[in-house]
């Protein structure tokens, strides 16, 4: 199986990952604890080349999407993330997992803004910055957050193709390049 993909075919994973979520009722339990696998899987290259590699045995791939999902996860979401992985499709899982977060946004009629932070954020804060975020995009946004060290302080938020850029980190290139 080709680890090529069109945005279809992965339109096609992530609604049938939503179905099957829906069909559970367990929609906001799967959806945060895929987009959590997905930043993993992003951030870890070693993990991103083993559950990528066909040449590993399943099982093999299987232990390791336990251990990544440890106890707390749901039995469902451990089923769609083994899916994902045994249909060849582990490398295209970031973009499988944030068409399913779009779906189940839309669902809501709400759009995702993503947010880099350097640290955790409470629900306070999370939900000020969906606020904030609503206000200067026009739309209702759902904050997901990733924790990013190179922000260093402050956060970058994505919604849709607007990224708003209030980062330590970007504040200090804008000195840099103005002396």
């Amino acid at each position: 199986m080709t680890t090529e993909a069109t945005p279809g075919v992965l339109d096609d994973y992530a609604l049938a990952l939503f179905a099957a979520a829906r069909g559970e009722d367990m929609l906001d339990l799967v959806e945060d604890q895929l987009f959590s696998v997905a930043r993993a899987f992003e951030a870890n290259d070693e993990l991103r080349q083993k559950l990528s590699d066909q040449q590993i045995p399943v099982a093999t791939r299987e232990a390791i999407i336990e251990d990544l999902l440890g106890e707390g996860a749901a039995v469902i979401t451990r089923a769609l993330v083994s899916f994902i992985v045994a249909a060849g499709r582990a490398s295209q899982l970031p973009g499988i997992v944030d068409a399913f977060v779009d779906a189940a946004a839309a669902s809501r009629q709400h759009v995702v803004g993503e947010v880099r932070s350097a640290v955790a954020l409470d629900e306070q804060q999370q939900r000020q910055l969906a606020q904030a975020l609503s206000r200067a995009t026009g739309k209702t946004v759902e904050v997901k957050v990733v924790i990013d060290p190179s922000v260093v302080g402050g956060v970058v938020a994505q919604v849709g193709d607007q990224v708003i850029d209030g980062s330590v980190r970007s504040r200090l290139q804008q000195l840099r390049e103005g002396l």
